[in-house]
């Protein structure tokens, strides 16, 4: 049996953020990174197809160790926290995350519907009251 943490049984866990407040915030998120590597290209970046990738990965990494979740996670009221007693997540464990994300691995979810990214690091996104 598939057990699932429910955030409305304990008065002190905040509710998980939806699939759509993530996937806003990821469009937020890459649409920065596409600025900045446009601003940046071709004077300071010549490849502005993987530099956005790089800037993404810097970019949420740095605000999610700093402030607990990425520019775009902020705009949407997202945090990233540890599973399942939301705690913050160490910078190893975003780095990880963060790396995993840029491989595009939080299409794959677990049986219980959690992102591999999350599932992987012990961390899950929660929606900020």
């Amino acid at each position: 049996m598939v057990e699932r943490m429910s955030w409305e049984n304990q008065s002190n866990l905040l509710p998980g953020a939806s699939l759509g407040r993530r996937l806003i915030a990821l469009v937020i998120d890459w649409t920065m990174c596409r600025l900045v590597a446009a601003l940046l290209s071709p004077a300071v970046i010549p490849d502005s197809t993987f530099s956005i990738l790089i800037i993404f990965y810097l970019e949420v990494c740095l605000f999610t160790i700093a402030f607990g979740s990425s520019a775009g996670q902020r705009i949407m009221r997202i945090k990233v926290l540890t599973y399942p007693d939301q705690q913050r997540v160490t910078a190893g464990k975003v780095a990880l995350r963060t790396l995993l994300i840029c491989l595009v691995f939080p299409a794959i979810f677990t049986n219980s519907g959690r992102p591999i990214h999350d599932f992987v690091t012990r961390s899950q996104t929660v929606r900020q009251l």
